[in-house]
């Protein structure tokens, strides 16, 4: 088994195209025993693996580590307990196993692993997050979980421009914003490539084969509903279609106009099973969902705001997006991996309890806002003289 196992990664590797690291690369510990990656289909999971196997295998015996994906349907009869044992005989320390999900008792055996095989370093991906989340009853004392997000703007303009650019907390940009767009400014027109990102820029893969995006982004819409969230059991095979029909009544709808029964009607399911729809596709990484400050969010209530996942989805639906869904759309899909973002009563947004954020064009006031602490435009400028008025697209620095 381990002899094809290794000849399949051999050629794997030799695939391995991209030396660009994405921000999460810098942020794993990869000293853990047993690290989860989980991220929407097309973010970059894959790359990031092979990138840090092509690593160990450069700097460790090559036969210490090894790439098993259940991607492949050779593989897909492996049980994962006989593969780790195998590999632990012959010396391996560091298994990596990529579309974890695809595998039925990944949990039971991953939990297996950790307890028997101490000395064993597992890195495992899993595209719908669902999958992992639900399973973290058993894992979550053995797992160090990260999330992987689509590219940022400043990862966009990194491949786009070949240039170096920093990343900025949220504090670091709220508390100096002037003087870092002034030096931002030195290195690129902030606003030149910036209806590129929002429209073809948020997956990897754009820089492969741009003229094929949109049918590339289209396969991930259908992939994670017809594949992964089927294969789950969080949806019938009949009633997928449901899913994507709900997906395009959202990209045609503003933020505040959904209407649950009107859509739950529309889609011809009951509001209960519209709200585990909506929660699935949340966490299958092709929707945000933004709950309000007072509610709070559980899978069974209204939530305040919808989003598609990404600025990128609207394209695919041939819909033309209201400017102002756009907008919060990237904002949201910028921040709310990152920190806890939810709709307050005043303001578009309010981040970590603390920040209220108003988004809107170049000319919106403070009128909302106005008698709030901690309160923030977020404009459609390029520039900024005034602390508490900020450029949308310098959102796109924070990772």
């Amino acid at each position: 088994m381990l002899d094809n196992l290794v000849k399949l990664e051999k050629k794997i590797l030799k695939e391995v195209s991209s030396t660009y690291k994405r921000y999460l690369h810098r942020t794993i510990d990869f000293d853990s025993q047993m690290i989860g990656i989980v991220g929407a289909r097309g973010v970059g999971k894959t790359t990031l693996l092979l990138q840090h196997l092509q690593g160990l295998k450069d700097t460790f015996e090559p036969y210490k580590s090894l790439y098993f994906s259940y991607d492949y349907p050779s593989n897909i009869n492996i049980k994962l307990i006989d593969l780790a044992e195998e590999f632990s005989k012959i010396g391996g320390q560091i298994l990596i196993i990529d579309e974890i999900h695809k595998y039925q008792d990944f949990a039971l055996d991953l939990k297996a692993i950790y307890d028997f095989y101490p000395k064993l370093k597992v890195i495992f991906t899993g595209s719908c997050a669902t999958s992992i989340y639900n399973s973290q009853a058993d894992l979550s004392r053995r797992v160090v979980l990260y999330s992987m997000n689509g590219m940022s703007y400043r990862e966009f303009l990194e491949l786009k421009l070949s240039v170096k650019l920093p990343a900025y907390s949220l504090e670091e940009i709220l508390d100096d914003s002037v003087n870092i767009v002034n030096g931002l400014e030195e290195k690129f027109l902030p606003l030149e490539h910036f209806e590129e990102y929002l429209t073809y820029g948020y997956y990897p893969f754009y820089f492969k084969d741009k003229n094929q995006y949109l049918r590339q982004l289209t396969a991930v819409i259908n992939q994670t509903i017809d594949i992964d969230l089927v294969n789950l059991g969080l949806v019938k095979q009949s009633f997928t279609n449901k899913l994507k029909k709900l997906l395009l009544i959202i990209s045609e709808s503003q933020p505040f106009e959904l209407n649950i029964t009107k859509v739950s009607a529309n889609v011809e399911v009951s509001r209960n099973t519209l709200y585990a729809y909506l929660h699935h596709l949340d966490q299958g990484g092709l929707l945000n969902i933004v709950a309000s400050s007072k509610k709070g969010l559980s899978k069974l209530s209204k939530p305040e705001k919808l989003y598609l996942n990404n600025t990128n989805l609207f394209y695919t639906f041939a819909s033309v997006p209201n400017i102002g869904t756009i907008r919060e759309t990237f904002f949201t899909s910028q921040l709310k991996h990152l920190y806890t973002l939810e709709v307050p009563t005043k303001g578009d947004f309010i981040v970590d309890k603390k920040y209220t954020f108003e988004v809107g064009g170049e000319n919106k006031k403070f009128t909302q806002i106005k008698e709030l602490e901690n309160a923030y435009l977020v404009i459609d400028t390029d520039s900024t003289e005034n602390a508490y008025k900020l450029p949308l697209w310098l959102f796109g620095f924070l990772y």
